[in-house]
């Protein structure tokens, strides 16, 4: 079975949101050409290491979330999946933070090309626009306690993350309930035996 099909078994995506994945891996070999957005090594396992492993967090997406926000979006992973999910929900935008600019650039080619309801953030999170998101989502972006202190500014009462998560998660939900309380929720990667989808609602900060 090749790699494409094994997306797709998983998935059970449309035609046509495999038609847009398929466009996102030709722009992202063109450009992986010129920048390093991911490693030479692992774009082979695109669609298992790189699609499968984004989409598993769009079933977690419900219909009222309007506001996503993604945390370092680099080569648009979950991100640009997260945006294919949302394209036929009406009023639904995703707002991407790159703070390279070459990776900037690339994320709103896709975005273009693909015609995704969404936006990028080319700088800092720290000088955004303050908003209050629905969902914020993250890979490899930073440890979880940290990525709640970036995030605290655009947490509101219904915010919910959905984050991918490896190995330390353990550890990292024991170091950020310190500072935070929340509610949480692990679930199974799909593409990592020690990995998981880290559901979280209800986050506060301690006082």
């Amino acid at each position: 079975m090749q790699p494409e099909d094994i997306f797709l078994q998983e998935s059970d995506v449309s035609r046509e949101t495999l038609e847009l994945y398929k466009a996102w891996h030709t722009l992202l070999l063109k450009w992986n050409k010129r920048i390093n957005l991911v490693a030479k090594s692992t774009l082979p396992e695109f669609w298992t290491r790189h699609a499968l492993d984004s989409w598993q967090i769009t079933p977690h997406f419900q219909k009222t979330d309007k506001l996503i926000l993604d945390f370092g979006s680099g080569a648009g992973f979950p991100a640009i999946a997260s945006a294919i999910a949302l394209r036929n929900l009406v009023g639904a935008e995703i707002t991407l933070t790159e703070s390279a600019g070459k990776k900037a650039s690339y994320l709103r080619t896709v975005i273009r090309d693909l015609d995704l309801p969404a936006k990028v953030h080319g700088g800092r999170i720290e000088d955004m626009d303050v908003f209050t998101a629905n969902v914020i989502t993250a890979r490899a972006f930073a440890p979880l306690p940290r990525l709640l202190e970036y995030a605290e500014p655009f947490i509101g009462k219904d915010t919910r993350f959905i984050l991918l998560k490896g190995g330390a998660v353990d550890e990292e939900i024991e170091l950020a309930h310190a500072t935070w309380t929340f509610d949480f929720e692990t679930v199974q990667s799909l593409t990592d035996d020690a990995g998981c989808v880290l559901l979280i609602k209800d986050v506060k900060r301690l006082k």
